[in-house]
């Protein structure tokens, strides 16, 4: 026997008759032990097998009923094993009809090996994921052994109910400023002469501002895709990370905000950090945004040498705590941004780099945080979040040197 990559365990060619093997459910009861005479047949304990696994035999009565499948079902080894598959195991589909009298494994065409995989429901209406492999002594003869794989579908629902949050995110997200796009561009092909210079540049600068904010959820997008599919790719090179904070604070101090509001401590001398330097600009770009938009007060961003340490992702810390290594530690540099708002609620901490989760109502499409994580990561880096010492939200990440291996 072999266990596919989902779990579900497959029979390959035809399965010879054990030695002294007696039907159950003949004189005296069942007398097989599941997870042993398995054991034993192919050299595995289905109670191993993350799935569920029921095995019958050549008259259709249960003969391996493991744990997971008593986990799945609520039905005990001991009740199903010796019993006829359509009571230890009684399926419908998702119209109510009986699945093995449907499929009729045993006495129907002769030519087939199997069941894909398919939702079907247990008494009480849950819903499982099942399939089948009907095991025959030759090509067209009749089954030796009907193998059903049982998992549940809590996973696959969360999966689902990520792609829906994330479908209609995008979907409320790209309709305002569409909706505003649309509208400017058709008022002023409309009506062109009736506005003035004045008029008309604040309407363009509108949907340019629009365009940007969709250009921008669509790199997110992209950029969450790569990160899922672990497919995001880094340009690594020397990256000045003291000249990359100084540069975003520039940029906020051009769109108006007071030079008076940032603070930057930057400890030498810092290890030649080789990373992917436009990441770089994502990372503190998001951090610095959140500060600005989500805190108040002072916003201060602290560029320090650091040792590297593994964390639990998703992780919070301390302000302060230490970075330390069981070899000494590597060598890193540590970027720290706090601010002086009202902070993160504790209870909150554990789900900030999970997608759309969001510190406040004023805007934002709870996705940066998440892609924050990811690039951190990607870098081998980590990253926490915790309460500043002026008691507001404070972020730090941990990029390890990464210097290419001829220069180490």
């Amino acid at each position: 026997m072999t266990v596919g990559a989902s779990g579900s365990a497959i029979t390959r060619g035809p399965v010879r008759p054990d030695p002294g093997e007696s039907a159950p459910g003949g004189p005296g009861g069942p007398t097989r032990n599941p997870g042993q005479d398995l054991g034993q047949d192919f050299g595995i304990d289905p109670d191993d097998l993350p799935d569920g696994l029921v095995v019958a035999d050549e008259t259709g009565r249960v003969i391996c009923f493991n744990a997971a499948a008593t986990r799945i079902t609520a039905v005990a080894a001991a009740e199903a094993v010796g019993s006829p598959l359509e009571r230890a195991l009684p399926l419908e589909d998702l119209e109510g009809r009986r699945w093995w009298a449907l499929t009729d494994p045993y006495g129907g065409l002769r030519t087939r090996f199997g069941q894909p995989e398919r939702n079907l429901l247990l008494p009480g209406g849950r819903e499982v994921l099942v399939s089948a492999r009907y095991v025959r002594v030759f090509p067209q003869g009749p089954v030796r052994r009907l193998v059903i794989s049982i998992r549940g579908t809590e996973a696959r629902r969360r999966t689902e109910r990520s792609h829906a949050e994330l479908i209609a995110t995008v979907a409320h997200e790209l309709r305002s400023p569409l909706t505003s796009v649309k509208g400017f561009t058709a008022t002023l092909l409309a009506k062109w002469e009736r506005f003035t210079d004045d008029q008309k540049r604040l309407m363009l600068e509108t949907v340019d501002a629009d365009a940007n904010r969709v250009t921008r959820l669509i790199a997110e997008l992209l950029d969450i895709s790569r990160i899922d599919s672990g497919r995001l790719e880094l340009r690594r090179q020397p990256v000045d990370i003291g000249t990359a904070v100084g540069r975003h604070i520039q940029s906020f101090i051009a769109s108006g905000q007071s030079p008076d509001r940032f603070l930057v401590r930057i400890q030498q001398p810092l290890p030649a950090l080789w990373a992917d330097p436009d990441k770089i600009d994502q990372i503190l770009g998001n951090l610095l945004e959140n500060a600005v938009r989500h805190g108040e007060g002072t916003v201060t961003i602290e560029v320090a040498p650091a040792q590297v340490k593994h964390v639990d992702q998703g992780h919070t810390e301390r302000p302060g705590a230490e970075h330390t290594h069981a070899d000494g530690g590597a060598k890193g540099t540590a970027v720290t941004v706090s601010d002086e708002g009202p902070g993160i609620p504790e209870e909150s901490m554990g789900r900030v780099f999970t997608r759309f989760w969001r510190g406040s109502k004023r805007g934002g499409t709870g996705l940066g945080l998440y892609i924050v994580k990811g690039i951190v990561e990607a870098h081998g880096g980590t990253i926490t979040v915790g309460r500043g010492p002026g008691g507001g939200a404070q972020f730090r990440f941990i990029l390890p040197v990464g210097a290419p291996a001829y220069l180490a």
